[in-house]
């Protein structure tokens, strides 16, 4: 359910009766890094991790010169750097390229290292494929067991061009119509929305659930209350108490399939909240013009062929 005025409020709804109603539900995953101690202290970074199925969040305070490096990662990850100023010099393979700050970029899998050129924040998104990152995860034990409702994750086909570092500027005009900063790689989607200045207008709400796909939403900066709420089911032992979880930055929330959802900005000055998707999805990528990038990475073929039918 949207509000009149969300650009979601003309996303296709699912046919009804297209999946059978789920009826076994996870909780939800917080993690508020404010409140914890870092994974790792190195190199000139601190590091905190977290997870959903599908992937890893590692946020860290780097230090100028601070170095995050991957030896053997296995697929394409993600660099987030959300401050405007200093930059990051990202070394894969022969390619040493330097982005600037109030970026995203897409490192390919192998060897890689980022380098900060000035104290910032970074965080990075893997999948859970990057096994040695699993254990580091303050919710590790949540995910002994695969969550249900949940479908084995595929990535999305690599980058029209090969592999190589690719980088993005945040500075995106707003758009009529077109719902945040929508930018998609190989094994995830991300969307940085408008950052917003004092509390959530209580009367545009969005509350939603999606049948088969976890969100993370991350706060990097102000406060938010996730609301949440499960189905019954003709099974008690199913039901869960409402969530109304409130965080404060840096934090992430993650929100299993099919609970219903809406976030609530509070704090009386800014709030920064960024979406994350393990694959892309699918209903914002059919979207014309809502992923900014979409020129260098295709759909899978048998949704971009349903799409372009």
């Amino acid at each position: 359910m949207y509000h009149s005025t969300d650009p979601r409020a003309a996303l296709a709804a699912a046919p009804a009766g297209a999946k059978t109603a789920a009826t076994h539900f996870a909780g939800a995953e917080y993690a508020k890094f404010y409140e914890q101690k870092p994974a790792e202290d190195q190199n000139g970074a601190r590091t905190w991790y977290a997870r959903g199925q599908n992937f890893i969040i590692a946020y860290s305070d780097a230090e100028k010169g601070g170095v995050l490096s991957r030896t053997n990662q296995p697929d394409e990850y993600v660099v987030l750097l959300p401050d405007p100023g200093a930059g990051a010099e990202i070394v894969w393979g022969h390619e040493r390229v330097t982005v600037s700050g109030h970026s995203i970029t897409f490192v390919p899998a192998g060897a890689s290292s980022v380098t900060l050129l000035g104290g910032a924040m970074v965080v990075r998104m893997m999948t859970t494929r990057s096994e040695d990152l699993n254990r580091l995860c303050s919710n590790a034990a949540s995910y002994a067991t695969a969550h249900p409702n949940l479908p084995p994750f595929e990535p999305w086909p690599e980058a029209t061009g090969g592999r190589k570092i690719r980088t993005y500027s945040l500075d995106v005009a707003v758009m009529p119509g077109r719902f945040g900063r929508i930018f998609r790689c190989s094994t995830f989607m991300v969307n940085f929305l408008e950052p917003k200045n004092g509390p959530r207008d209580t009367t545009k709400m969005s509350p939603h659930h999606h049948d088969d796909f976890e969100q993370c939403s991350l706060a990097l900066a102000g406060t938010f209350i996730h609301h949440m709420r499960w189905p019954w089911t003709t099974d008690m032992g199913q039901w869960r108490n409402d969530d109304h979880e409130r965080c404060g930055s840096p934090a992430i929330a993650v929100i299993p399939p099919p609970a219903i959802h809406t976030s609530q900005a509070m704090d009386p000055k800014l709030n920064i909240l960024v979406d994350v998707f393990c694959p892309p999805r699918v209903d914002f990528s059919e979207k014309p013009g809502w992923v900014l990038n979409e020129a260098d990475y295709p759909m899978p073929a048998p949704i971009a062929g349903k799409s372009a039918a």
